[in-house]
């Protein structure tokens, strides 16, 4: 990113988004909801439809939730299992109140995305394409510079543009990892009758099949020693077709392919989702093999994490090193799901030399503890951020049940707003000081139905994306008080009100 001169005066927004898919309008709508002017652009001149993702996993479906999202899809169906590398995983005894995966096509959670960002106020422009960023001298904003020759200014610039980022590239962020030794063919095709299978393994590859009510035969199929092709464009249905025949000896080039691509097990991640005014979410931070549909729910995590956080940075509520807070939270769970779905890849896409492997595994897998240990990890539940105080600090608040002043409510419903909350248990009468940050905190007194998490605690600090960030026995605890220094912007004229 070079630091010429930005003719183009004043801001267009406050955030500017590139990249219209599903974490880019999960962002977009977080930052509305922290007050923030958003522009979101994509380079397509509509969305294309393709479900390469099928399943929210239980993180998600909580986080959509939250949101009031999940009224918003036509249905969505509820799956009981899941599979590391292919083997089978009981995912629905995870705590939380929507465990288990959800199974949605990736363009419909899109579409779902892309009208609430509107409805909220973000403005969605498409075909437009970023060819490059410029620092502004002086101000620190960012210029997007565009095809065709207009620009953009924001005060900062969320590449969103997956794992070929024109953003990431003009920040200069290097994006190091490994590169793909094994491929799947995918295609989605009609007018062919196969038996629906699940990973199914032959002698000389993997098969997979499935039937969907609208007749419509999602096939992926991977040949065990053959490499990734080096390709720039989809491969054609013909090459699908001649691998699903050596494969499984069945003949599918008959049927009318309506979508196919292809995937492979490469392995990247960026070397940091923050270079000054610039951040990387989704797919443009990290790259993987889809495992499970790991890579879109990591990348929704992403844009709640980062959302409200940008929001408070630019509406002047929050100090500006709370950014620092998203790379260091995100980086190294980006790296734990790459490194978890490499081990993936190995036992779902090895030939006969992961035989072995598989057997130990599944015996791991079929210990309770184990297997609940994986299921909670590939669920999105095992997530921790750094926080003050004993259990749950640092964890996403569960479901719990309050009684109020107002009448009974939920934590789910506590957060729709996407504030911070206060969730205030002491049953202590309420003084008269106020700090200064109580203007950004839905301070509110409860009492939780026993048997939970919230039993013999006094008082939580809760972020708007419902993770724990302080609890203790009062509010007077000094933890607290050194967490509000962390996430509120402090005016000098109310210092003396927070040593109160």
């Amino acid at each position: 990113m070079t630091g010429e001169s930005c003719p183009v005066a004043g801001l267009d927004a406050d955030v500017l988004v590139v990249g219209a898919g599903p974490v880019g309008l999960m962002l977009a709508g977080e930052l509305r909801l922290g007050g923030a002017s958003v522009i979101v652009v994509d380079r397509l001149a509509e969305p294309t439809g393709e479900s390469r993702a099928a399943q929210l996993n239980a993180r998600t479906a909580e986080l959509f939730d939250q949101r009031d999202l999940l009224r918003r899809f036509p249905e969505l169906e509820r799956v009981p299992t899941g599979h590391f590398g292919g083997l089978g995983l009981r995912v629905d005894h995870c705590a939380g109140h929507l465990p288990g995966f959800w199974k949605v096509p990736q363009s419909v959670t899109e579409a779902v995305l892309a009208e609430r960002a509107v409805e909220l106020g973000a403005d969605l422009r498409r075909e437009v394409e970023l060819t490059g960023l410029r620092r502004c001298p002086g101000t620190g904003n960012v210029q997007a510079d565009l095809a065709g020759g207009g620009a953009l200014r924001a005060a900062y610039v969320v590449g969103c543009d997956g794992g070929a980022s024109t953003v990431r590239r003009s920040a200069g962020i290097g994006f190091p990892g490994i590169a793909a030794e094994r491929e799947l063919l995918r295609a989605d095709v009609a007018g062919i009758e196969v038996p629906d299978r699940r990973f199914e393994r032959h002698e000389g590859g993997l098969a997979i099949a499935n039937r969907r009510p609208d007749g419509v035969t999602r096939l992926m199929v991977h040949e065990f020693g053959v490499r990734p092709a080096d390709r720039r464009s989809a491969p054609d249905f013909a090459e699908v077709a001649d691998a699903w025949a050596r494969v499984t000896g069945e003949n599918v080039s008959g049927g009318t392919p309506l979508w196919v691509d292809s995937f492979d097990d490469r392995s990247h991640q960026a070397e940091v989702y923050r270079r000054d005014r610039v951040l990387l979410a989704g797919d443009a931070a990290h790259v993987q093999l889809p495992a499970g549909g790991q890579a879109l729910n990591l990348g929704l995590a992403d844009a709640v994490n980062l959302g409200w956080k940008l929001a408070a940075v630019v509406r002047g509520r929050a100090p500006e090193d709370v950014l620092d807070s998203y790379q260091a939270e995100r980086l190294p769970e980006g790296a734990r799901v790459l490194t978890n779905v490499r081990a993936q890849g190995l036992l779902l896409l090895g030939g006969p030399e992961v035989t072995a492997a598989r057997a130990v595994f599944a015996e791991i897998l079929a210990q309770p503890a184990a297997a609940g240990h994986v299921a909670e990890f590939v669920s999105g539940l095992a997530v921790r951020y750094p926080a003050a105080g004993g259990p749950p600090a640092g964890t996403a608040l569960p479901r719990v049940e309050l009684a109020t002043g107002e009448g009974p409510t939920d934590t789910v419903a506590l957060l729709r707003r996407a504030r911070w909350l206060l969730l205030d248990m002491t049953g202590a009468p309420s003084g008269t000081a106020r700090p200064y940050w109580a203007d950004q905190v839905d301070h509110v007194l409860a009492k939780p139905q026993p048997g939970g998490v919230l039993d013999d605690i006094g008082a939580v600090l809760v972020r708007p994306d419902g993770h724990v960030a302080w609890c203790g026995d009062s509010l007077a605890d000094p933890a607290l008080a050194e967490t509000a220094r962390t996430w509120f912007a402090r005016p000098s004229t109310h210092a003396q009100e927070e040593e109160r």
